[in-house]
């Protein structure tokens, strides 16, 4: 069986293709570098992380996006003995302007060093491509329309202006008219559309509701690639807008793959709220199987629209069982699983040294340039965590420590600073949605440290979590009184439909003095508690 989420913490809008017997989903990464994740499967049941190809400066730059900009709705597409992968690039997403721009890059292979990036459009978000049996390759996006005065039939969200397609040539770029083919249904914010083609016809998937509990699969289909599309019987095939009590919530956007054999599958977005719906996990990866009915549209195997949280495999496959993950960066190299943030030049950040990771004090925490911080998705409802730090501050303005971070605005963070005084401390300082509004908040008291280095653990349970520390192998010791982890999730403000991303743990630098001063982790573990 498959058990979702297939790719669980931080992993949203997933764009799956097949090529032979393997299995690929992209997902967006919004502002965590590189950009893109790839993982890859023969079973559907087991995924491996197997690429980030937007590792470098022509490839993607996002210093200055804002938090939840930066890659939006990445589409990957297999054909001419290529990979395709076509992405945004979001600039400014608050207010009444989108300004995202959109690109494809190739490679022959799927973690080989993908192609210089091509500049396609920017008149709207979550682009895809579609190769044609023919060879013609269309692109399509949704359009957005910053009068206010779009199709998107939300009163607060009517920006969304329907799905655009326009023929385009590797060589050529954009060519023929333009073409709004699709305008949505009632439930709106149309979005995140994916075309294949079956018996004639071509098909349109959509995402429509938001990204929250009124999310949704729909799906159109046309004799004539543009249109005029009908919709579904049942407009949605995948929604748990009616199902508020179903362990699966937020199900949405996603794409259509079939087996080799021919058994059908789709992709969705999906959430699991802990109560008072927060979900720290953020938006993660299902899979659902599906068939296509007497009348030629896909419906779910079960029928209805509420997606299951296990599901029948193509072939037998047993899920591996998640293991305890002990870095200590013997090897020298970045672990597959961290990521940092915006920018394309990590040298300013950090290195690795046999047995060490090096952050390099850069800007504050609030910053949209140069953070160094070097973290990894909560995969969990339940975890610890816990990492080795040898730092010698010198000023209050030095810290380096570790974090649970969604964002600029919601963390958690244990920090060995100085105090002002010359006394080094271990000291807690977090943001509860009041950065950039407001001040950090201290909380609870400084530990002083004796010298040389400390261990920092972090235990998550649900929406409580609890820094210890300890030293020379001694007791580990909380640090202060259990803190309310449920800002740092989806739902913490500024709330739904702007906030994008997921909890993450790992380590943090900073020296707003400017002086660059260093801090050397030598190691870290991350041990979920139960099931993923």
């Amino acid at each position: 069986m498959i058990r979702n989420p297939i790719l669980p913490g931080f992993n949203p809008d997933p764009s799956i293709c097949r090529v032979g017997e393997d299995y690929y989903i992209a997902t967006s990464t919004f502002e965590w570098y590189p950009g893109v994740q790839i993982h890859h499967s023969r079973d559907l049941v087991n995924w491996t992380l197997v690429a980030r190809p937007l590792n470098r400066p022509d490839l993607l730059d996002m210093r200055g996006n804002p938090d939840s900009g930066g890659i939006w709705a990445p589409c990957l597409s297999y054909a001419d003995g290529l990979f395709w992968l076509v992405y945004t690039d979001v600039k400014r997403l608050e207010g009444s302007f989108k300004d995202a721009h959109n690109y494809i890059t190739t490679c022959d292979r799927i973690d080989g060093d993908w192609s210089e990036r091509i500049y396609v459009n920017s008149s709207g978000f979550d682009p895809s491509l579609f190769h044609d049996e023919n060879g013609r390759k269309w692109f399509v996006n949704m359009q957005w329309n910053h009068r206010g005065t779009g199709t998107g039939r939300n009163p607060a969200h009517d920006a969304f202006d329907g799905i655009l397609l326009q023929e385009w040539n590797p060589d050529a770029g954009l060519t023929g008219e333009i073409t709004n083919i699709y305008p949505g249904t009632e439930r709106g914010l149309t979005e995140a559309p994916h075309l294949f083609k079956r018996d004639g016809w071509y098909y349109l998937t959509t995402a429509e509701g938001g990204t929250g509990y009124e999310h949704a699969v729909t799906l159109a289909r046309s004799r004539d690639i543009r249109g005029p599309y009908e919709t579904h019987p049942a407009a949605h095939v995948i929604t748990t807008r009616d199902a508020p009590d179903h362990p699966i919530q937020r199900t949405g956007h996603g794409q259509y793959v079939e087996t080799p054999d021919g058994a059908v599958y789709h992709t969705f977005l999906m959430g699991r709220p802990l109560p008072g719906r927060i979900c720290p996990l953020g938006r993660e990866t299902g899979i659902e199987r599906c068939v296509w009915g007497a009348d030629g549209w896909l419906y779910l195997e079960e029928g209805g629209t509420v997606p299951r949280e296990e599901v029948p495999a193509p072939k037998g496959a047993e899920r591996q069982a998640a293991k305890p993950i002990i870095r200590d960066f013997a090897d020298g190299t970045l672990p597959d699983e961290f990521q940092w943030l915006r920018t394309p030049y990590p040298d300013r950040l950090f290195r690795v040294e046999p047995g060490s990771l090096i952050l390099t004090g850069r800007e504050s925490i609030g910053s949209w340039f140069e953070k160094s911080l070097v973290a990894r998705r909560q995969e969990h409802h339940a975890y610890r965590a816990e990492t080795t730090l040898d730092f010698a501050p010198e000023h209050y303005q030095q810290a380096a420590g570790l974090i649970t971070y969604y964002n600029r605005y919601k963390f958690h963070a244990a920090f060995v600073t100085d105090d002002g005084a010359g006394v080094r401390v271990l000291q807690v300082l977090s943001c509860h949605d009041s950065y950039p509004g407001g001040a950090l908040k201290p909380l609870g008291p400084r530990a002083k440290l004796a010298e040389g280095p400390v261990q920092i653990a972090v235990e998550v349970d649900g929406l409580t979590q609890t820094f210890l520390y300890r030293q020379n192998d001694s007791a580990w010791q909380p640090l202060g009184a259990p803190l309310d982890a449920s800002p740092i999730s989806d739902e913490g403000a500024p709330g739904e439909h702007q906030s994008f991303t997921g909890a993450f743990v790992g380590m943090v630098c900073f020296d707003t003095s400017g002086a660059g001063r260093e801090a050397r982790f030598t190691r870290f573990a991350y041990a979920g508690q139960g099931a993923a």
